[in-house]
């Protein structure tokens, strides 16, 4: 825990100093409540507790006249979702499903209805920064066990899903959860999704930065400020160390990237673009309006910020989007959006405003230029920062795990670790701090387990959405199609020197980001009611960033392993020497690629 000091009184009286952690910690959040005192959330006026301003003909909602908002802003005007206790206590003693209005109240506590893919309620849970305990992975499982289907699935959030609950159990559920010292409060409907680190943030060896402590500081900020809820739609932040592992943090409407500013020509240079250029040191570079659903990545704004502020940046950007975000039409109501409209001079000085310190932008040259990272390094044994120690990357098979497999993986971070897991945002799990010399020892336990502790080339990138079986939007049981390409690629020949990247997505939302994988799959419904998928190729994060372009429409979901295949073989026999996925397609028109994958 952050702040647990114990002192025995009786033979030391004087407090014991604050950690390191500690204090970045308090830094980042007392930045933000500086940031939140002097700019509220409603405008000059008389104002209502949802921002609603009267002025002397019509009532609006940050300047959008009641008339004019789609259903679900007059649903939280009429009522703040976040007082719905007594709506859930009706339901559970009732024992009955949601209308509309209360599905979507529902979802503001992390609740979902999922029929009709599923006649029952699943709780997604927020896991800020991806960390959680051994303690606390137990928990879930029995939760999972007594009152759902007895699995869970991890999501491209780094956070975790329990499905198959009843109206009944709601509040048990919501208690249970809040007992262990997690909540799902926010992991719905218009509000700031889990809050994403890099998966091996402080023990890294690349690391630039041990970003937790910035996290945290703005999951429990949004926690505590009731206007950081009922956003004009969702919202995502993330926070990259800057080491060897992505955390795609450029598909995020905020992304923090640690970097480093260093003595040199760069710095002298800045001299005459900036009066205050940054002295040596670390800072987060700001990046905004990534939406890949919507083909666009998160671009760099030139802001570089101390580590101490993000917090308080953060704050002031959610807050300009609160109040000028399109809450008229879902569709144009993500931040790229007020972006597009906007540009990034206007947003940055109306979050200027928000804030008690300056915002210095600065070019990218200043900065040390990020080291390479490590494709599908989320799988297998990894050394640590901390000599004598190693972390293991454990393969989840489309992010769906039995609470017996939960309970033996808890059961590794205890008795071999410190009782610590990491969750990444490619639906797999880590284990920090084993020992060295018990290493081998834990993979064996990991593989009897059911996972894996050995990156595959073809197979350790592959991702999935829900899909069908769980979601009422997807088009194809994405999480069935992408076991059946995991089994048919471990059991073939096939040898890929180059990792790639499969994404199987159900439906535009892009749950599982599928313009972002070397090869992705959106599902799409066949004309005589079967799976299909449209395939995309050529995506990436990061230093590949690219938006893939679509090759095929209307595949088969059974036809889907033999073209997957195809597409592997094809580009294994055509690359040039260390020729990536992602450059190899994208060299090649659309054309090119059909003829060769239709041959």
């Amino acid at each position: 825990m952050l702040f647990s000091n114990p002192v025995n009184a009786a033979s030391d009286p004087s407090p014991a100093p604050f950690s390191t952690e500690q204090k970045e910690y308090l830094q980042g959040f007392m930045a933000g409540v500086a940031a939140s005192g002097r700019f509220p959330l409603t405008t000059a006026g008389a104002s209502g507790p949802s921002g609603v301003t009267a002025s002397a003909s019509e009532p609006s909602v940050h300047g959008t006249p009641l008339a004019d908002l789609c259903k679900e802003e007059r649903w939280k005007h009429a009522e703040n979702p976040l007082d719905a206790w007594e709506r859930l206590l009706a339901h559970v003693e009732a024992d009955k499903f949601p209308d509309a209005e209360n599905m979507y109240r529902f979802k503001t506590h992390g609740l979902f209805h999922v029929a009709p893919a599923q006649d029952s309620f699943m709780i997604r849970l927020r896991v800020p920064a991806c960390e959680i305990t051994a303690h606390q992975f137990h928990a879930l499982a029995d939760l999972s066990s007594q009152l759902g289907n007895g699995h869970v699935d991890l999501t491209t959030r780094g956070n975790l899903q329990l499905r198959e609950l009843r109206p009944r159990d709601l509040v048990s559920v919501l208690t249970r959860v809040q007992e262990l010292g997690l909540t799902s409060r926010g992991a719905g409907a218009d509000n700031i999704r889990n809050v994403t680190a890099s998966p091996n943030s402080g023990f890294d060896p690349d690391e630039v930065l041990d970003v937790r402590p910035y996290a945290k500081a703005v999951h429990h900020y949004i926690l505590n400020h009731r206007d950081c809820y009922g956003l004009p739609r969702k919202f995502n932040i993330s926070f990259d160390n800057g080491g060897s592992l992505t955390v795609a943090a450029d598909t995020n409407d905020i992304a923090f990237i640690a970097t480093r500013v260093v003595c040199g020509d760069a710095i002298s240079n800045l001299q005459s673009e900036i009066s205050n250029p940054p002295a040596p040191g670390v800072f987060f570079r700001v990046l905004l309006g990534g939406i890949t659903g919507h083909q666009d990545f998160a671009r760099d704004t030139g802001l570089l910020i101390k580590p101490s502020e993000a917090a308080a940046v953060s704050a002031a950007m959610v807050r300009v989007f609160v109040e000028h975000g399109d809450r008229t039409n879902r569709k144009k109501a993500r931040l790229k959006y007020l972006l597009d409209k906007w540009g990034f001079e206007r947003f940055l000085e109306e979050t200027r405003k928000k804030l008690s310190f300056p915002l210095v932008r600065v070019p990218a040259a200043a900065c040390e230029p990020r080291k390479p990272l490590i494709k599908h390094g989320w799988i297998g044994p990894y050394k640590q920062a901390q000599r004598g120690f190693t972390s293991i990357g454990v393969g989840i098979p489309v992010g769906r795990m039995s609470a017996r497999q939960m309970h033996g993986l808890a059961a590794v971070a205890a008795n071999f670790g410190k009782g610590e897991l990491r969750l990444t945002v490619w639906q797999n799990v880590i284990i920090p701090h084993i020992p060295d010399g018990l290493v081998a020892s834990v993979c064996r336990q990991i593989r009897h387990l059911g996972f894996t502790t050995e990156a595959s080339s073809t197979t350790g990138g592959i991702v999935a959405c829900t899909g069908s079986r769980g979601c009422k939007y997807a088009a194809a049981d994405t999480k069935g199609s992408a076991a059946a390409l995991v089994k048919h690629l471990d059991g073939s020949d096939l040898l890929i020197e180059q990792p790639v990247n499969i994404h199987f997505t159900g439906c535009a939302h892009s749950c599982a980001q599928h313009y972002c994988g070397d090869i992705g799959l959106i599902g799409s419904r066949q004309p005589d009611g079967t799976d299909g998928y449209h395939v995309v190729l050529g995506g990436g994060l990061d230093l590949e960033q690219g938006i893939a372009r679509e090759v095929f429409r209307g595949v088969p979901a059974g036809e889907v392993n033999t073209l997957a295949e195809k597409i592997l073989r094809t580009y294994q026999t055509r690359k040039a020497s260390g020729e990536t996925f992602a450059q190899w397609s994208r060299r090649h028109s659309v054309k090119e690629l059909q003829e060769f994958l239709s041959a």
